[in-house]
């Protein structure tokens, strides 16, 4: 059973939003959660209304019969002081390296290390025990973009030139082998709009290059059309019958003029232009032969609320 969960996805698709909703669906299955971001952009804290998230395992919501979700922004300095003490004790010695900057020009410079100290942290949570048993049930990791995400998870390529031995290149390929187990599951968030669908068909095949198993499609902000298939096809064609629109309008009590007429007739095939194109874009996913879910266009933005009700629809 997986207990990794890596959310990815085009910028502006809502993946930070999509992560959130799949930890509150785990803990409102009573699961001890851990939700992880990894860019710096405190997009959690936002979500949930928090302060800034520390370099520390905070908890930021309840779940029903006692799930929890924890939160925690990865930090690759704080991780990278973290990795030295445990590893060769520097203790105070770190603290000095990170006063002088030296912590972040290593990081600078081999950005490949960085990707290392993040996904170690992930690695180090999802493995971590306590009183004999798991810490956390699950983690989420809200991860970087779709145009980002296979050089990030594919650590063992990234440090190839850092370390042949030792225990960098042994934590690279520990954090490969959770990767690549039945433990971590990749989700990829899409609209159903021509760029992120391409998106995330190129990022399949990269992840599924590197031996790296996909959880599911996750369509977001779905909007259900209002008009059956055969009002589609007439709206396409701009052969709505004006008269049939203008005595729908008169029985629900709107007196309109023709031209009004002739601009709703206008954006009825706009809209029905838009249902084609994602129809055609659902298609190609579906193509994929992936699990597809769908999420609800929350049309007065996201909140605590709305993040329930997506959480709601992932359990469903």
């Amino acid at each position: 059973m997986a207990r990794l969960h890596v959310v990815t996805g085009k910028g502006g698709t809502g993946k930070t939003t999509v992560a959130a909703a799949m930890a509150l669906a785990l803990a409102e299955q009573g699961q001890r959660v851990l939700l992880c971001e990894v860019e710096g952009r405190q997009g959690l804290a936002q979500l949930f209304d928090v302060p800034p998230l520390p370099y520390v395992e905070r908890r930021i919501a309840h779940g029903p019969g006692g799930g929890e979700v924890f939160a925690l922004a990865v930090d690759a300095e704080a991780a990278l002081l973290e990795y030295l003490d445990m590893y060769y004790h520097l203790g105070r010695a770190g603290k000095a390296l990170e006063k002088v900057g030296a912590i972040d020009f290593v990081t600078t410079i081999a950005p490949g290390l960085r990707d290392v100290l993040l996904t170690g942290k992930v690695y180090e949570a999802t493995r971590r025990k306590a009183h004999g048993k798991l810490a956390y049930d699950a983690v989420v990791l809200d991860a970087p973009p779709t145009g980002r995400i296979a050089p990030f998870l594919n650590v063992n390529h990234e440090v190839a030139g850092l370390a042949k031995v030792g225990p960098i290149r042994n934590q690279a390929d520990a954090i490969m082998g959770m990767l690549r187990s039945d433990v971590t599951r990749i989700h990829l968030v899409t609209l159903l709009e021509e760029m992120p669908v391409q998106e995330t068909l190129d990022a399949v095949e990269q992840l599924e290059a590197l031996d790296l198993r996909i959880g599911s499609i996750v369509v977001n902000m779905v909007r259900n059309s209002p008009l059956d298939d055969d009002a589609l096809a007439l709206a396409v064609k701009e052969k709505l019958p004006t008269a049939e629109l203008t005595k729908g309008l008169k029985a629900a009590g709107i007196t309109i003029g023709d031209e009004l007429v002739r601009t709703l007739a206008a954006e009825a095939r706009d809209h029905a232009v838009r249902v084609g194109l994602e129809r055609e874009n659902r298609d190609r996913i579906d193509a994929l032969g992936k699990k597809v879910s769908e999420l609800a266009l929350q049309p007065d933005g996201i909140d605590q609320g709305s993040l329930l009700d997506l959480a709601e629809e992932f359990r469903a």
